[in-house]
């Protein structure tokens, strides 16, 4: 079976990690104070449904997070948006809260639809949690201390253990699974704040991973947390990769629909003309709002 990792960009090979940071996009921001990078950050954001996500291609995203677990203040929250996510947050208030407070990034060809309806072009890349993660970590030269929350435990362990084979100049720490109560959350961030971990990484689920994240891991947890969905399961069980050309597509959906047809068929039959149709109404009410703001 195809490692997950099998790919030149998350690479553990150190001559192809320093390949990677010669590219020739330019950086985000010059290196300097916080808010550079955050003015950079809102200039790329897109309304979609009427929540911010950011139009960054890969080498950008790579260039904004690693410089956000660089920073020695403050703490930034990265989130994914897809179809089933976007669906989620038009019924739940406090999703769509927490992911307002996050920086969200653009998840498959869901959002892609939607935001050439609204905004009549693409995103730049499609920046799903599943690749982004492993390759951030391959593309952060400088060893940081990964702490890990979520899933299950067997799970987690073995997903610890295969991040560090692909990233070992990195520290990763399985810190809870996902079966602790509410009640316990407390006792789950305070481990975490001992660790004193440069990255969080989350893996509940959405919206229950945004929300739990939302509500209690602060600055002096990390400084730089992702909600990352399947990511451990998906490392732990060593899935196929989905292949680079698919992903250009952005047909990755219907590749796991294919697979994994029980567990998608509810998100993308039926989930996804729901997305479509929140996406026309938010279309259409945006082009009615326009025509009344020049009539008046």
């Amino acid at each position: 079976m195809t490692d997950l990792f099998a790919d030149d960009r998350l690479s553990a090979d150190p001559v192809n990690r320093s390949a990677l940071n010669r590219r020739e996009t330019p950086p985000l921001a010059d290196p300097g104070p916080v808010f550079q990078a955050s003015t950079a950050l809102k200039a790329s954001q897109r309304d979609i449904l009427g929540l911010p996500v950011c139009d960054l291609d890969w080498d950008n995203a790579f260039e904004f997070a690693a410089r956000l677990a660089d920073m020695p203040i403050g703490q930034t929250t990265i989130a994914f948006l897809n179809a089933h996510c976007a669906n989620l947050m038009l019924s739940d208030p406090q999703y769509r809260g927490a992911l307002a407070r996050q920086v969200v990034f653009p998840d498959g060809q869901g959002v892609d639809v939607a935001s050439q309806v609204i905004h009549g072009r693409i995103f730049r890349a499609n920046l799903n949690g599943v690749d982004f993660v492993p390759a951030l970590l391959t593309y952060m030269e400088a060893p940081k201390r990964v702490a890990l929350v979520g899933a299950e435990w067997p799970v987690l362990l073995r997903a610890t253990e295969k991040l560090r084979e692909h990233a070992p100049w990195h520290e990763f720490n399985a810190v809870a699974d996902a079966s602790f109560e509410p009640g316990e959350s407390a006792a789950v961030t305070e481990k975490v704040r001992r660790l004193a971990p440069d990255i969080l990484l989350v893996s509940m689920g959405s919206p229950v991973q945004e929300k739990w994240i939302d509500r209690h891991v602060t600055p002096g947890h990390a400084r730089l947390v992702i909600s990352v969905s399947n990511l451990f399961d998906e490392i732990a069980r060593q899935t196929a990769k989905t292949p680079e050309r698919v992903h250009h597509l952005r047909f990755a959906w219907l590749l796991r629909l294919i697979k994994e047809p029980r567990l998608g068929w509810y998100r993308y039959i039926v989930g996804y003309p729901r997305f479509l149709h929140h996406v026309a109404r938010y279309k259409l009410r945006s082009l009615v709002g326009r025509q009344r703001g020049e009539s008046a």
